[in-house]
C-alpha cells in the first residue's frame, strides 16, 4: 500500500503515518519527491485499508498497489483453469454451448427440450426452476417441482444441468437434486451471504455479471466464492445497462479479453439476455466465440411462441442447429472446437 501525503504535511504527520504502519507489523519506505512525499507500506497489505490512513492529518489519499482479488487473479495462477462438469471441460480448447429453455414448464416440454439439446450437439442443458422477474405478477418458475422435472428430463440423455439459485435457503435442495452447475444471476452478483454459502460447497458456479457492475466488482464477487474454498467459478457476461434502448442490454464483448488478462477462470457469454431478441442471438454468439469466450449460455425452446417467459429471445431447435454449424467454423478458425 502507498500513502500519499499532502504538500503541506509536517514531519510530525509523516512520523504518525509511519508509526501506524510499523504498529501493524510492516516496514516503511519514504520517497520524497519535488511536490509530494509518498510512504510505502512493505508487507502483507491485506492487513491495511485506506480507511486506516485517509482520515489522518496530512494524508491526501492512500491506495492498494496489489489487486485485492487474489485467488481468482491471473497473478495467482498463470495457466488457464478448466472447470470439469461431469467429465465435460469448460475453459479448455473445446467450447461448450449450454442450451435449453428459460424456464422449466412441464415434463413433456423439458423431455422434448433435452432431446433437442442433445440433437444439436450441446453437452449441457440450462433451465430455470426459480425465476427472478421484474414484476411480482409474472411467472416466477415452478420451484422445487421444476427442479425434479428438469433432473428427470436431463438424466434421460445424461445431460449435466445448469439452473439459477436465488435463495440461500434452497441450497440444500439444489444439492439434494444434484444440480451440476449452480448459476448465480445478475441480480445476486453482490448478494454476499449467498456467495459465501456457495463458496463452502464443492459445486461449480456460474457467476453472472451485475447489470451495472464493473469488471473489478465482478472479480471481487468471485473472490467471495473462492475465499470460501470453492474455486470452480465460471464468469458469465449477459449484457450491462446503458443509455441504449434499441436492445435489451449491451453485450460487453470487451470484457472477454480483459477477463482473460485478469483471471485464470473460464469466461462464457449469454447472448440471449443481452440482445433480448432471437434474431440477434446468432450474431452475438458468433462474436463472443471469435473474441475468445469459452462457452455460451443460450435459450432454446421447443416452441418459442408458447414459452411461459422470455419467448422473444428463445431460439427454435432449427435455429440452434444452424447456429451450432456456424460456430463450428469460427471455432476451427481460432484453433478450437465446439
Amino acid at each position: 500500500m502507498i500513502i500519499v501525503m499532502k504538500k503541506t504535511a509536517t514531519e510530525e504527520q509523516i512520523d504518525s503515518v509511519t508509526e501506524k504502519i510499523k504498529a501493524a507489523g510492516h516496514d516503511t519506505n519514504i520517497s520524497r519527491g519535488t511536490n509530494r512525499i509518498v510512504i510505502g507500506a512493505i508487507g502483507d497489505e491485506s492487513k491495511l485499508t485506506p480507511e486506516m490512513f485517509d482520515p489522518m492529518p496530512g494524508v491526501e489519499f492512500s491506495m492498494h498497489i496489489v489487486k485485492q482479488y487474489k485467488i481468482v487473479s491471473r497473478e495467482s495462477h498463470t495457466t488457464n483453469s478448466i472447470i470439469d462438469i461431469r467429465g465435460i471441460p469448460i475453459g479448455g480448447k473445446q467450447i461448450q454451448v449450454i442450451a435449453g429453455p428459460c424456464s422449466v414448464e412441464t415434463q413433456a416440454q423439458m423431455d422434448l427440450a433435452a432431446q433437442q439439446v442433445v440433437a444439436s450437439g450441446c453437452r449441457l442443458m440450462r433451465g430455470g426452476a426459480f425465476k427472478p422477474r421484474t414484476s411480482p405478477y409474472t411467472f416466477q418458475g415452478t420451484g422445487v417441482d421444476g427442479l425434479k422435472i428438469f433432473r428427470t428430463a436431463a438424466d434421460k440423455y445424461h445431460l449435466p444441468i445448469v439452473t439459477e439459485l436465488m435463495d440461500v435457503r434452497m441450497l440444500d435442495t439444489f444439492l439434494e437434486q444434484d444440480v451440476d452447475l449452480i448459476q448465480i444471476g445478475t441480480r445476486n452478483m453482490q448478494n454476499f451471504d449467498l456467495l459465501k454459502e456457495v463458496g463452502r460447497i464443492n459445486k461449480p458456479v456460474i457467476l453472472k455479471r451485475g447489470l451495472s457492475a464493473t469488471i473489478a466488482e465482478w472479480l471481487m464477487a468471485a473472490e467471495y466464492i473462492a475465499a470460501g474454498g470453492n474455486h470452480q467459478i465460471i464468469f458469465c457476461e449477459r449484457g450491462i445497462r446503458t443509455f441504449e434502448t434499441a436492445y435489451r442490454n449491451v453485450l460487453d464483448i470487451t470484457c472477454i479479453p480483459v477477463l482473460k488478462r485478469e483471471t485464470h477462470l473460464p469466461v462464457i457469454i449469454d447472448p440471449s439476455h443481452a440482445g433480448g431478441k432471437s434474431w440477434m442471438v446468432p450474431a452475438l454468439a458468433r462474436a463472443a466465440i471469435a473474441a475468445g469466450a469459452d462457452g455460451l449460455l443460450i435459450e432454446m425452446h421447443p416452441n418459442p411462441c408458447e414459452a411461459w417467459c422470455d419467448s422473444d429471445q428463445a431460439l427454435s431447435p432449427q435455429e440452434l442447429n444452424q447456429l451450432m454449424e456456424s460456430l463450428n467454423d469460427i471455432a476451427r478458425a481460432i484453433g478450437r472446437s465446439i
